[in-house]
Parts: structure tokens; sequence; C-alpha cells
């Protein structure tokens, strides 16, 4: 069912449970997993000229850390299992992330896309992603979105 997953990544902890469930997919269906950081180019463009380089190695080096964490999961899942399962492959992007989570996956044949719903941006804004809420508009295969769990519930 399942052959090529794509996880899209930004280090969030969002992302890391997406991270889980989409490896999990992965073993269940001797999947291959991608795993995808975008950089994304609004934001460096809207940064101020004079930091607009380091702020874009910044968040190379953010994509490098969010891939390191996804190689090591899938590591340490291939341990637990030990039937030999290839490590996950990484991507760095830039661009628009939504569209760039979409054209990576329609690039590789990709079944299904795995990504959180709140991102780096918190609950601030609109992000409900607007990231995930984009790949889910935009893509032409299955969107897993992995909500994050609450530390603690709120009394309402």
């Amino acid at each position: 069912m399942f052959d090529t997953v794509v996880i899209a990544t930004d280090g969030s902890a969002s992302a890391e449970r997406a991270v889980t469930a989409a490896l999990d997919i992965a073993s269940r269906f001797d999947a291959t997993a991608h795993a995808l950081y975008v950089v994304d180019a609004g934001e460096i463009a809207g940064s101020p000229e004079a930091v607009r380089e380091e702020f874009e190695q910044a968040l190379a080096t953010s994509g490098g850390r969010a891939l390191t964490f996804v190689r090591e999961a899938a590591q340490a899942d291939a341990e637990t299992a030990s039937d030999g399962t290839e490590a996950v492959i990484t991507a760095i992007r830039e661009g628009d992330p939504a569209a760039e989570i979409c054209a990576y996956a329609e690039d590789i044949d990709a079944d299904v896309i795995a990504t959180g719903t709140r991102g780096r941006h918190g609950e601030h804004g609109y992000l409900l992603g607007s990231v995930a809420e984009g790949v889910v508009r935009r893509s032409a295969i299955p969107v897993l979105t992995v909500r994050q769990i609450e530390a603690a519930t709120k009394d309402h």
C-alpha cells in the first residue's frame, strides 16, 4: 500500500510526533522513508537584509538538526527491529514549504506525506499550520497530519 513515505519536518515537537508516526508506517509497510526540511524562502526574504545570509544559514542548520533527529529515530527503530531496515533518505529544499513538500513528494512518487500540525511558529498565528494546511490542500496524495498533544490540559 505504501512504498514511499515523505516525512516533512521543521524540528518542532509536533514534527517529532509526525516522525514517529511516519517511521511506524514505513516500518509496517516496509516502505522507504524520505525526510524533508524546507528552508522557508519567504522568511528569508522578509528578514532584514543585513542579517539575511546569517538567518538563511541558521535555518539550514536547524534543518540539519531536524533531519539528524529523523535519521537517529530511524536508526533506533531499525536496531529495535533488527531487520536491516534501510536508513532514511534526507533532503533540504528552499522555497515555499507547502509547495516544496508537495513537489518533493511528486518528484519521488511518494505514496503518503506525514507532517505535524503545529510547527516552529507555535500557537502564534494561523500556522496550523499554514504549512500543514497548504500541503493538505495541494497534495495529490494522502497526507497524514499528526497533532501535537498538549503537555498539560487547560481548564476552560
